[in-house]
């Protein structure tokens, strides 16, 4: 998994001389970073491609703690047509180290993610410019293992949405509704909320992004509403390719306590 790893950093990072990128009349818009989702789609005849090179994920109560460490999560986005790409997603690596304060008790569990499969119809400025509009349905097919996979296949809509309000700040939502597995990894129940945040400049390669976001989770077993808090930093050095930084906390007790994560994406 190493050397796939380092061999993917390779990739990504490389220059014309590697790989030449067809020229492309649109910026480059990742999913990544952040919480919410960009309702810009990759124009036809071009493919990017997202690899969150690291996740760490704290989560902490009175029962116990749990550590959830995450690599090769990559997100490969390819235009169709104007307004129309395809995306498949999928971690290559995942290891959870969970401690039973009681007894002190430590378990561990390594493991590969499910994979994603989704489709994302812009129907207004594909590029994200102005008032940005798009659906996005998607699914997961339980390829993982129990460690980071969620044993049962699941569903959902997304209505990514972005309002330019001039100067380069930028407001996004993402309002969602899935057929969330769940949490025993047999059958699917109700999830709905949505990400709110602004994307403002920091200079003419740099951007931050602050987020928040709300979402209701009806599992059978544990019914919760979970807020989170985000704040990230893309740098583009080029028109192909980003570099990201992020870190999400919890805003309430049903929430993880952080997530820390840094990413690249490049464009092909």
């Amino acid at each position: 998994m190493r050397k796939a790893m380092l061999l993917a950093m390779v990739v990504f990072a490389a220059g014309p001389a590697l790989a030449q990128t067809p020229s492309a009349s649109r910026d480059l818009c990742p999913d990544r970073p952040g919480l919410g989702t960009p309702p810009c789609t990759v124009e036809p005849g071009h493919m990017v491609a997202e690899l969150g090179l690291g996740d760490w994920t704290h989560e902490s109560d009175a029962q116990g703690r749990t550590d959830t460490v995450e690599g090769g999560d990559l997100l490969l986005r390819v235009g169709l047509t104007e307004h129309l790409e395809a995306q498949w997603g999928w971690t290559a690596y995942g290891h959870v180290r969970s401690r039973d304060r009681s007894d002190g008790a430590i378990e561990r569990e390594t493991g590969t993610g499910d994979m994603m499969v989704a489709l994302r119809r812009n129907v207004q400025n594909p590029d994200g410019s102005g008032i940005s509009i798009a659906v996005m349905p998607y699914a997961t097919l339980p390829v993982g293992g129990s460690a980071i996979g969620a044993g049962d296949w699941g569903a959902g809509l997304l209505m990514p949405v972005s309002f330019d309000l001039g100067g380069g700040v930028a407001f996004e939502l993402t309002p969602e509704v899935d057929a969330a597995v769940d949490e025993d990894g047999d059958g699917r129940h109700l999830s709905y909320g949505s990400v709110i945040g602004f994307d403002v400049p920091l200079g003419q390669a740099v951007s931050a992004t602050i987020e928040t976001s709300l979402m209701r989770d009806d599992d059978p077993e544990d019914h919760s509403t979970q807020a989170l808090g985000g704040l990230s930093v893309a740098w583009q050095p080029s028109d192909a390719i980003q570099f990201d930084i992020g870190l999400t906390v919890g805003l309430n007790g049903a929430s993880p306590d952080s997530e820390a994560y840094v990413g690249i994406s490049r464009r092909f």
